[in-house]
């Protein structure tokens, strides 16, 4: 047992069989930046993780892979030959540290002919404390068996297939024994580290593109937008659909319920933010699914308080965080004023007018960005906005004025946002951390795909500087991925992993 590591935290990623990787294993520090040449895997990386924290929030095996791999083929390594019965697969894992010790989970997915976990394992302690296997084909289960260390030395019973059986444990195990309560201990430990994830991807046409207020006319890449402009069902819009009401049994102990919790060990409207950060929570701020960006059904009304992952409503959450913590928000302005040109005196959200045109904003009814068709009214700018007209993002020039955010090169508004991310936590963001865990307990992990996109190289340095301060408090942590690795030189505490192509 591992005290002193009281926040779970992956420390190790794997990729034992994924896209371009084969037995690849990547450790994690609390600041680590991928590097490499173009298709050297490092987005595969990104996908892997974000593949197995969906999952470990209790998202569905289909769901987990369409939303961040398009298709299951697309995760099968290349040049990997079906065997005798048309199956192939890949096969990824993880190292979560805690209190309980490092615990390990693999898991082996068949992509074809059907996609399904046919083999997880899970140990910790010296022990192997979940194990699963596909024993019967024409069943869309597998057969579990799970450390009991009493008068049977395992527990067998069936789970789902598409399904992370880790995930489920705390709502199938009694824990009367030694045996029980180590496998609970290791399970929750697991489940709590990955559903501390936050994908940031700040999309500039994105937010450039949203509404006052910040609600984004944009349908999202792939989904269109539900009624009176709730939100987009694809990724630019940050939603990710599939509201799972609090996930599939991640969680153990009495059932809580009322507003914003659903379920077992945190519900999906949890909006407890870590110790220190901004968003130390708000009750009542969504239902089942309503607060998580994993968590929300595409046209269902959102939180507009809570960043989403293509930063489109960056102005309402501006102006809740300047409120919330004047010290948090003078940090931000001092970053901000570093990475951008020109003098920077404050960073604020002011009132817009009715009828006043935004930037780039989509208007009139029926207004989308890149994908699909909206719904009635998406884009009239008639729901979801901060009072009648909403709010809009602009930066202080002193005697140079007011300019609009959406006025920024698209490296200073992927600055702001990111700047933001790191700043925040869960109560500010739109994820769906456990909210039966006390925020000083957890971990939040930011993984940011291209970090310096469309940054120069001082921007970039500021970024992972800022990075690196908060990740010194313990409650943040970052994998993301970039082009130059010299913004990390001379950086105390940056890790850099060079991946081959």
């Amino acid at each position: 047992m591992n005290s002193d590591s009281v926040r779970p935290a992956v420390t190790e990623l794997r990729l034992s069989a994924f896209k371009s990787h084969r037995g690849v294993t990547l450790p994690l520090t609390p600041l680590t930046l991928l590097s490499g040449g173009s298709g050297s895997g490092k987005s595969s990386a990104l996908q892997a993780y974000e593949i197995l924290a969906r999952l470990g929030s209790g998202e569905s095996l289909a769901r987990a892979v369409g939303e961040v791999a398009g298709s299951p083929t697309a995760c099968v390594p290349a040049g990997a030959r079906p065997d005798e019965q048309g199956r192939r697969g890949f096969r990824i894992g993880c190292t979560v540290d805690g209190p309980a010790g490092p615990v390990s989970l693999d898991i082996a997915v068949q992509a074809e002919p059907e996609l399904r976990i046919v083999g997880e394992r899970l140990t910790g302690g010296g022990e192997t404390l979940l194990t699963t296997a596909l024993t019967d084909p024409t069943r869309p289960a597998v057969q579990a068996a799970w450390h009991t260390a009493g008068a049977t030395p395992v527990t067998r019973a069936p789970l789902p297939d598409d399904r992370l059986g880790t995930s489920l444990l705390p709502l199938r195990v009694a824990g009367k024994t030694a045996g029980q309560r180590l496998v609970l201990a290791a399970a929750e430990q697991v489940v709590v580290a990955l559903r501390s994830a936050f994908v940031c991807d700040p999309r500039p046409e994105v937010m450039r593109g949203a509404r006052a207020g910040g609600v984004s006319a944009a349908a999202g890449e792939g989904g269109g937008s539900g009624t009176d402009g709730g939100g987009g069902a694809g990724r630019a819009a940050g939603a990710r659909g599939n509201a799972r009401g609090g996930g599939s049994g991640a969680g153990r102990g009495k059932p809580v319920s009322g507003p914003g919790k659903t379920g077992r060990l945190g519900g999906a409207g949890a909006t407890g933010g870590a110790a220190g950060a901004w968003g130390t929570g708000r009750k009542g701020s969504g239902g089942a699914g309503g607060a998580g960006g994993w968590g929300r059904e595409a046209g269902e009304q959102c939180d507009e308080g809570r960043l989403r992952s293509a930063c489109d409503n960056l102005p309402a959450v501006l102006d809740r965080t300047s409120r919330e913590c004047a010290r948090r928000h003078a940090v931000l302005v001092a970053s901000v004023r570093e990475a951008c040109a020109g003098p920077v005196e404050g960073l604020r959200a002011v009132p817009r007018q009715l009828g006043e045109p935004g930037e780039g904003a989509a208007t009139g009814p029926g207004a989308v960005g890149r994908g699909g068709p909206a719904g009635p009214q998406a884009g009239s700018g008639t729901a979801g906005t901060a009072g009648a007209a909403g709010v809009r993002a602009v930066l202080d020039r002193g005697e140079l004025g007011e300019l609009p955010v959406e006025q920024l090169g698209d490296g200073e508004l992927r600055f702001v946002a990111l700047a933001l991310v790191l700043l925040t936590g869960p109560g500010v963001l739109a994820m769906d951390p456990v909210a039966e865990v006390p925020s000083a307990h957890q971990q939040m992990t930011v993984m940011a795909d291209g970090m310096d996109r469309c940054m120069d190289r001082r921007q970039a340095r500021e970024l992972v500087s800022l990075a690196v301060r908060m990740a010194e408090r313990g409650h943040v942590r970052l994998l993301g991925t970039v082009r130059d690795p010299a913004v990390a030189e001379g950086l105390p505490g940056v890790q850099v992993l060079h991946l081959e192509a």
